[in-house]
């Protein structure tokens, strides 16, 4: 009896000791957590917003997500800049440039391209190549960087004496960034293997991101549209000027989406609504699968026919804009291949003052077509020199998509006429 007693006794108290060892240790945890650092905080939320939001999970498995996560936390994170280069190193297993994190600075510059109408810099849009080189997508109408020769396909190879290949990416966008009228030294390589190195002064370069006006011959009136960024006011801007050209009486469209590197995606859904009727304009694929086609209302704003010229500057939400056209057969694109970014970012709030932006999804034509890595081909290719100003009375790319509206008005024109005159022989 004694020995029954004594046994129970025993293991109640090994169950009350290990309660006790548990809750300690689940108290201990609780307050490490508590105890985290706000500068430690911060490299767990963003960790916790991109384990949430990131468009690939597989990929988690293969770098081992939560252990870098656990890695991460235990390094000496005293500052804000020491967290902000805590979580790039944390991002770099992912291999995704796009998804990165964006210091006060670039967060607000980021922010203002969006939504507004003016940007400080030298007016570079950058992405990076399959061997990770830092490469030019394309530059801004009139900003420094044009006004140097910069086009789409040079690379960054060195900013500052600083190797691009060294900052990565993120890093060179930002370090080319700065106050108005500050100098940056930057080493430019062509596709070509030629180096040279350009001096550039920082400006505020207006945008303009929607440009309109009318070209006119003895026979047809053209309407020619740029769109040079999809910033959040361009939907708005492109009805009012697909308004003005209707009431000038254009017969056709010249839709010019030559180094417009992207922006928003909802602008680029949006003009596509404008110019769509009841068709599909896009599929996103997320880490849940492929979501059903974005379809576009019935009422457009223009239904004449169309060129839309693109070339290797032309890049995401320009070229969802592009594929939509194409696949749906409502217009045709000239030019050269596209860039070929077909990756989706998120931008979220990080702290008070930074942000961080995450690649949710994917994106596919209308026909199922990636494009991330791939770019698009145009229906007519043009091997002649683009022009030095976009929709000048020297831009042969423009002549070229206006001869070839023309020649579809005349067409359109005859087929009336024959149709007119089956009509007259046709007796009751």
């Amino acid at each position: 009896m004694n020995s029954s007693f004594n046994k129970l006794l025993t293991f109640k108290t090994l169950i009350t000791a290990s309660m006790i060892i548990v809750f300690s240790i689940n108290l201990l945890s609780i307050e490490r957590v508590d105890a985290l650092s706000d500068t430690k905080q911060l490299v767990l939320d963003a960790w916790t917003l991109v384990n949430e939001g990131f468009y690939d999970p597989e990929k988690f498995e293969e770098i081992q997500w939560k252990r870098i996560r656990q890695k991460t936390l235990q390094k000496q994170i005293e500052t804000t800049e020491e967290a902000y280069s805590a979580i790039e190193d944390m991002l770099r297993p992912l291999e995704d440039p796009y998804t990165r994190i964006l210091r006060p600075k670039d967060y607000e510059l980021l922010k203002s391209s969006n939504f507004g109408s003016e940007i400080n810099g030298v007016g570079l849009q950058l992405g990076e190549d399959d061997d990770k080189k830092v490469k030019v997508i394309s530059t801004l109408g009139g900003s420094p960087a044009e006004e140097a020769g910069i086009v789409s396909g040079d690379f960054i190879e060195k900013v500052d004496g600083t190797s691009s290949k060294e900052l990565g990416l993120a890093n060179t966008a930002s370090k080319l960034r700065g106050e108005s009228g500050s100098k940056v030294l930057v080493e430019i390589s062509s596709e070509s293997g030629a180096i040279r190195e350009v001096d550039l002064e920082r400006r505020s370069v207006d945008l303009r991101p929607v440009r309109t006006k009318r070209l006119r011959d003895d026979s047809h009136t053209i309407g020619y549209l740029r769109i040079t960024q999809f910033s959040e006011s361009v939907p708005k801007k492109v009805e009012e000027a697909l308004q003005e050209l209707k009431e000038k009486e254009v017969e056709g469209l010249i839709l010019d989406l030559r180094n417009n590197s992207g922006g928003l995606v909802s602008s680029g859904i949006a003009v596509a609504d404008s110019l769509l009727s009841e068709k599909p304009v896009v599929e996103t694929k997320n880490r849940n699968g492929i979501k059903d086609a974005i379809i576009s209302q019935k009422e457009t704003s223009f239904d004449g026919p169309m060129v839309t010229l693109v070339n290797k500057g032309t890049a995401s939400a320009s070229e969802i804009l592009a594929g939509s056209l194409q696949d749906n057969e409502r217009s045709i694109l000239m030019g050269e291949k596209t860039y070929g970014k077909g990756l989706i970012q998120s931008l979220k709030s990080l702290g008070e003052d930074s942000g961080i932006a995450i690649t949710v999804a994917s994106y596919l034509t209308p026909k199922g077509n990636n494009i991330q890595g791939l770019g698009m081909t145009p229906d007519k290719l043009l091997d002649i020199p683009d022009a030095s100003e976009y929709g000048s009375a020297d831009d042969k790319w423009v002549r070229n998509a206006e001869l070839f509206l023309e020649s579809l008005l005349e067409k359109e024109k005859l087929s009336f006429q024959t149709s007119e005159l089956s009509n007259e022989g046709i007796k009751p």
